[in-house]
């Protein structure tokens, strides 16, 4: 097996995932003919024979013509994937069971358009009609994503990925492999049922009982990008004034700590992790302060996108 793996990374030039920009040269793009093009070779050699058998002067032009169209098609493809550049993008977090969405940005700084490309990972296959075909306009770019399935929460690495064409007539298969240096993270699946949020009817004790209620008004402030939009003071910034933030209180005003030790000793690892990322949903939904106990990891309640992050990568990243 080890020498099977070396000899793969020795042919195909990857060995792992490569720092960006990852630029196509002639050495890492391979060219073989398709089935169509396997098919147009044999019916050529049958018209070559019965040409030299029959002395047919028009078929020897004829044989000839179409080698020579089917030759020029090789230089073609070849051209169409050389000197591309590969960048990764974005990939935002996922829940587990959610395929990961890794974004590939394809450069083309050359002054002719790149055709008939496709794009997918290695190994998944290229049949007519799972990949959808593109093109790369001079000295422009791309962004392709690449669905990933998820099955278990932490860090997903983009596997390796394969860029062909079989522009311009479908005779010759030219491709490329290549592993950008990107990776995503994936939540614990949400409990589906179970226990609502442990949020009684007052405040936590210890805490000020100042949380974000939803009954009454309590004034504007300075607006955060954490904040919810249904919470912009929308009239305000219609009439061009600055960014403010509703804030409410009253009896819907409420913290609620999130303890691992707080849940039945019998649940299991996954299982904890599920009710948790649940509860947290919840909470933000709700627009209450919630904070997390974790073993060997405490934060403090809080509310809005980033901490969510927060919490829920603490979650998916638990050991």
């Amino acid at each position: 097996m080890g020498l099977r793996a070396s000899a793969h990374r020795w042919l195909f030039r990857v060995g792992g995932p490569e720092p960006a920009p990852i630029v196509l040269g002639q050495r890492r793009i391979f060219i073989l003919p398709t089935r169509f093009g396997l098919a147009l070779a044999l019916t050529l050699l049958t018209m070559l024979l019965a040409s030299i058998n029959y002395t047919l002067s028009l078929g020897f032009a004829l044989t000839f013509l179409i080698g020579s169209v089917a030759w020029i098609s090789i230089h073609h493809a070849f051209r169409n994937v050389v000197g591309l550049s590969i960048m990764p993008g974005k990939a935002d977090p996922v829940f587990c069971g959610n395929p990961a969405r890794f974004g590939v940005v394809l450069s083309n700084p050359a002054l002719r358009e790149r055709q008939g490309l496709s794009l997918f990972p290695t190994g998944t296959g290229n049949t007519a009609g799972e990949v959808e075909r593109f093109d790369i306009a001079a000295c422009g770019n791309t962004l392709q994503v690449i669905c990933i399935p998820t099955a278990r929460r932490g860090w997903i690495t983009l596997p390796r990925l394969t860029l062909e064409t079989r522009h311009p007539l479908g005779l010759i298969r030219a491709w490329s492999l290549f592993q950008p240096d990107a990776r995503c993270l994936v939540y614990p699946a949400p409990e589906r049922d179970g226990p609502p949020l442990p949020v009684g009817g007052t405040a936590a004790p210890g805490l000020d009982g100042l949380g974000r209620g939803q009954d009454d008004f309590a004034g504007l402030r300075h607006h955060q990008p954490s904040d919810a939009p249904r919470h912009v003071a929308w009239k305000a910034v219609a009439r061009g004034g600055p960014w403010r933030t509703k804030e409410f209180d009253g009896s819907a005003a409420r913290h609620v700590q999130l303890c691992w030790t707080d849940l039945p000793a019998g649940m299991g690892l996954e299982a904890r992790l599920a009710r948790l990322t649940r509860w947290i949903l919840e909470a933000d939904s709700a627009g209450i302060d919630y904070g997390l106990s974790l073993p060997g990891a405490e934060i403090p309640p809080g509310w809005g996108a980033a901490h969510r992050h927060t919490c829920l990568s603490h979650l998916a990243l638990f050991q």
